[in-house]
């Protein structure tokens, strides 16, 4: 014996590369949908610290007009 694999029939051996690739396939098909649903997150979060800050200098300059017209 020398260690090698006794060679029989090239279905068996042809049958796994196919499953492996496969395997391959749809690791990489979820690992990049869930690359996509983790940008789409970071910009919703960044747009709605965006919109909380343009919300919150509207308030404010609108409450330094009230401020200067009771003067």
């Amino acid at each position: 014996m020398t260690g090698e694999e006794v060679s029989g029939p090239a279905g068996p051996k042809l049958l796994r590369l196919i499953y492996f690739i496969g395997a391959g396939v749809i690791c990489t098909a979820a690992i990049n949908k869930w690359r996509e649903y983790e940008r789409k997150t970071i910009i919703q979060q960044r747009l709605q610290q965006q919109q909380q800050e343009v919300a919150e200098t509207q308030c404010s300059s609108e409450s330094v007009a009230v401020h200067k017209t009771l003067k």
